[in-house]
């Protein structure tokens, strides 16, 4: 196996074309962050676009700002701070759940994943905020999507099918998205000794009201036990509400959050810098950093989430924790079922009209699918899509089987 490391588009087309006319495949990497997510690649050859880095274009009275996709997020997150902007679909740092090092994410990583974190419910996914991608098909011919502004797509939109294609699709060498002003502040409402059920209800009623709740999340007994004693809620159920923005309005929304829940709940506020300490936790499953037991990333319609997991709690022995007031689900599998407790999970998946995926483990169970199946009218679509941008089928080979 050999490892290259183009260092412009024209080199990366120049690699791809040589390698369809020779029929040999080729695994594409940044610096590896979510390298255990799914299925492991097999492929001849290795392409680190970690040289394809550093910001292009930031222009903060636009809200825009374009980058290699090899540069690290560490280097985006840290020039949108000075200017008090953020990328509001809050990504995760995905490296800390495969042992690594925090930061070591990069900014395609983040876009081919599709990842976002708790705020995905208030600003949308990470595909919602790209404005336009350069890149180059398997058969190696540069291409360009979009553009810097955000009216620029008529057609199809193919920065956002390639949102989430795990570098299936084709090599992006250069990403352009929208930013946005950082909130001023933030609060946390904690709700404390709720079941799960009635959690997510207070979770779904919040997302429901008028006082913009940006972060809505249930942590059960058995994970918040994993919490660091700062937050002072170690070993207690715990259903967060988070409210952002100039401080006055935090102070006004949070009272009236507090006022609907009503005097017999029992609430404690969580204030800055623990509220965003926190809501770092959850964006980035702190509970299951570092470890190699199976982990699904489960979604689901909310009101559906707490009868699942109860359904697969009754079959195996998991820790879990619930985000977007309950429309995704985190589980830990901890006992060792030979199967990582596929049948059980997805037969409770799909009766919730949900949707499961291997995040940690796949390589140690080979013949369980690490991303969901597609229907056969959406996965003959994907096919489509998949031939038009690598008629050849070399990039990341078997890596969303």
């Amino acid at each position: 196996m050999a490892s290259f490391t183009p260092r412009s588009e024209t080199e990366a087309a120049d690699l791809l074309r040589a390698c369809a006319s020779r029929g040999e495949t080729v695994e594409l990497i940044g610096h590896g962050s979510k390298r255990g997510w799914g299925r492991a690649v097999v492929a001849d050859h290795v392409v680190d676009m970690s040289a394809l880095s550093g910001i292009t274009l930031y222009e903060p009275d636009e809200l825009v700002l374009s980058a290699r996709a090899g540069t690290p997020m560490a280097e985006i997150e840290r020039t949108l701070a000075e200017h008090d902007q953020s990328l509001a679909f809050e990504p995760m740092d995905t490296g800390p759940l495969f042992g690594r090092e925090p930061g070591s994410g990069t900014l395609g990583g983040i876009l081919l994943g599709n990842i976002s974190g708790p705020r995905r419910i208030k600003a949308g996914a990470a595909r919602d905020h790209v404005l336009g991608l350069k890149g180059v098909t398997g058969a190696g011919t540069p291409f360009k999507a979009g553009g810097r502004v955000v009216k620029n797509v008529t057609g199809y939109d193919l920065s956002r099918g390639i949102a989430g294609s795990w570098g299936t699709l084709a090599l992006v060498t250069d990403i352009t998205f929208k930013v946005l002003p950082r909130p001023q502040t933030a609060s946390t409402l904690a709700v404390l000794g709720l079941p799960d059920a009635a959690a997510v209800e207070v979770l779904c009623s919040a997302m429901g009201s008028s006082w913009e709740v940006s972060g809505a999340a249930h942590i059960p007994a058995g994970t918040s036990a994993l919490l660091p004693a700062d937050f002072g809620l170690s070993g207690q159920s715990v259903a967060l509400l988070r409210v952002e923005g100039f401080g006055p309005s935090v102070t006004y929304r949070t009272a009236k959050l507090i006022e609907g829940l009503g005097t017999s709940a029992n609430i404690t506020v969580i204030e800055e810098p623990r509220s965003t300490a926190l809501w770092q936790h959850l964006r980035d499953a702190l509970f299951f950093a570092g470890g190699e037991t199976p982990l699904w990333r489960l979604s689901v319609t909310p009101t559906r989430a707490a009868e699942m997991v109860e359904t697969i709690a009754r079959s195996a022995r998991v820790r879990h924790f619930y985000d977007w007031s309950g429309g995704l689900v985190w589980l830990e599998v901890l006992d060792d079922a030979a199967d990582a407790q596929s049948g059980t999970i997805r037969a409770a998946v799909s009766a919730a009209g949900g949707h499961a995926t291997l995040v940690r483990g796949a390589g140690r169970f080979p013949d369980i699918a690490a991303f969901q199946p597609q229907p056969p009218a959406l996965a003959a679509l994907a096919g489509r899509l998949k031939h038009s941008l690598d008629p050849g089928g070399i990039l990341n080979p078997g890596r969303m089987t």
